[in-house]
């Protein structure tokens, strides 16, 4: 039992100091409720194995060394590891090498070798991709001490399993040994929405919130749940899939493999798909090549193009409503390539949420759209690496005392 309350004592001190560092001893331990020798004793050990680093956090009054001690605060020590996150898109793969505590110390983006592939070929792009960004700041690979990999679709984040991914061409990969085994360190996968709400919460707009939902749109739908500080995952894995909730009975065909999804209807293949069917634009005889094109469209008076918005702004509306409804959140992020163009995220679609919601005498949440490209994915996959590799240092912390 002493050892297990050691244990939580250290994940909590270096949690704290993540969130709010440089922190005071004697802070941290009305932080975390601990007593200061606690707090001392845990601080000493973290010291002592280089994971965190002392800070002085204020000047003595006046500049006058005689008149009071200035106060050293405590906090995570970037120089402690080298850590590389990566997120795969619909075409590109995008790298970030952070320090411990999280600062962008490179990055690198190249296209994917196919849009479907194996998980071996996969693996080689990913690996290719982290060696770039290294480069690119003369680091060693050697250096990289863990990644982290977002991924789309259904993923066992506890067994590294992908069930399944637009990103390769067969279902339930052990893409984690795979990857582990091609780079000879530690990996951590997950479902690329998880990510995003792990970003929001070490680097965004969650910072200091408990409790908000992150919804992410781009070549498909995702959702990153955060309560009481932590990201939800479910039992599967699957527990936060708001892009296959179903909208519509026997309705219009996901690339997942079933019908009536939310992203059958809202993401930018299915409009484009829609737009392609329908009888006026069938007779141009010009595909669109993008989400933007039919915007342009829209604007431009075609009242197709805009009838195909207007429902996916209606059925996106209802499934955010549907969201808040279930979780009562504090803050719902809007994050993603998607939040380039408005179609989802305009006034009207936000009004459609408020007037959807259960009705009390409270405000409904906060909704921010917060604008950010890959980078912002790769960082999040980067936090989700040093979370995993923190609590095999704090582990061997634990064998070393036992």
């Amino acid at each position: 039992m002493i050892r297990d309350q050691r244990s939580q004592g250290r994940h909590a001190i270096l949690r704290e100091l993540r969130r709010r560092g440089p922190v005071a001893r004697v802070d941290l331990a009305d932080s975390t409720g601990m007593s200061q020798a606690t707090v001392t004793a845990i601080t000493a050990e973290l010291l002592r194995a280089g994971l965190i680093e002392e800070k002085q956090t204020e000047k003595p009054s006046g500049g006058d060394v005689r008149r009071g001690r200035p106060r050293v605060g405590l906090q995570v020590r970037g120089e402690a590891r080298l850590v590389a996150g990566v997120k795969i898109a619909d075409r590109t793969i995008s790298a970030a090498l952070v320090d411990f505590a999280g600062r962008l110390v490179a990055e690198a983006r190249r296209p994917l070798s196919a849009r479907e592939q194996s998980s071996e070929d996969l693996c080689a792009d990913i690996l290719a991709t982290v060696r770039r960004a290294a480069e690119d700041q003369a680091l060693p690979m050697a250096d990289v001490a863990a990644l982290g990999v977002a991924i789309a679709g259904i993923v066992d984040a506890d067994h590294g399993l992908v069930h399944w991914s637009p990103a390769l061409n067969s279902r339930n990969q052990p893409l984690r040994d795979h990857l582990s085994d091609a780079a000879s360190i530690p990996v951590f996968i997950d479902n690329d929405a998880n990510l995003v709400a792990m970003a929001e919460l070490f680097f965004g707009e969650g910072r200091g919130c408990d409790d908000f939902l992150v919804v992410t749109v781009e070549s498909g739908v995702g959702l990153g749940i955060v309560l009481g500080g932590r990201v939800y995952r479910g039992t599967r894995g699957c527990g936060a899939e708001f892009g296959h909730m179903k909208v519509q009975i026997d309705g219009a065909l996901c690339r997942c493999g079933q019908r009536g999804c939310l992203e059958a209807y809202v993401a930018d293949y299915a409009l484009l798909r829609e737009a392609a069917l329908s009888p006026g634009h069938q007779s141009s005889g010009e595909p669109l090549r993008d989400v933007s094109a039919l915007l342009e469209r829209t604007k431009s008076g075609d009242p197709i193009a805009a009838s195909i918005l207007e429902r996916a702004g209606r059925i996106f509306a209802m499934g955010l409503a549907n969201l808040v409804n279930i979780f009562d959140p504090q803050l719902i992020i809007l994050a993603g390539e998607m939040t380039q163009v408005d179609y989802l995220y305009s006034e009207k679609v936000i009004g459609m949420v408020t007037g959807q919601v259960v009705q009390v005498d409270s405000p409904p949440p906060r909704v921010v759209v917060h604008r950010w490209d890959d980078l912002m994915w790769a960082r999040g996959a980067a936090a989700y690496a040093i979370e995993g590799l923190e609590a095999l240092a704090l582990e061997a912390l634990s064998d070393h005392a036992a």
